[in-house]
């Protein structure tokens, strides 16, 4: 089941979701943190996440994925969105959890007036192949933009969206 959380239901479950957050750091994904990463750091980001608009993945009452959305917050970008933090633990993966997350921030913001969305993430990363999958264009490749979860410098891709 995939649910939209309220800023207040974020910091309540910011726990669980520091748990799937940390699970993929330790797992080698590049979602803006290094390895490793500690479960205080990890809660930090949830609970303090104001701003995102924040979708989970349950199984039963535990949350097994996430992704977020931030708004544009310039007049000229109120038609815009960055996708953030597509996340899935690790005992989670191949239950086509990552594309309903995606679909569902996809669905959200064609209802709320946003046409375009932009998201990055890691070159050669299951996520850049999913993305492409789901019609997202790729707009090209900036080298050594980020750490790896390992702390390496790593080639990042960027997509768009454009929404109906």
């Amino acid at each position: 089941m995939i649910t939209r959380l309220t800023p207040s239901e974020v910091r309540l479950h910011a726990p669980a979701l520091g748990e799937v957050l940390a699970d993929a750091v330790g797992g080698g994904s590049s979602v803006g943190f290094v390895a490793p990463l500690s479960a205080e750091a990890a809660t930090a980001f949830w609970a303090e996440s104001e701003g995102l608009d924040v979708w989970a993945a349950w199984d039963g009452d535990r949350p097994v994925g996430t992704i977020a959305l931030a708004r544009a917050t310039t007049a000229n970008g109120a038609h815009r969105a960055e996708v953030r933090k597509l996340i899935v633990h690790r005992d989670a993966r191949g239950r086509g959890l990552a594309r309903s997350l995606l679909k569902a921030v996809e669905e959200h913001s064609r209802h709320t007036g946003v046409r375009l969305l932009v998201l990055d993430t890691e070159t050669g990363s299951p996520a850049e192949r999913l993305y492409a999958s789901e019609g997202w264009t790729r707009v090209g490749e900036i080298p050594g933009f980020a750490l790896s979860a390992s702390g390496v410098p790593s080639a990042t891709t960027v997509f768009f969206k454009e929404l109906a």
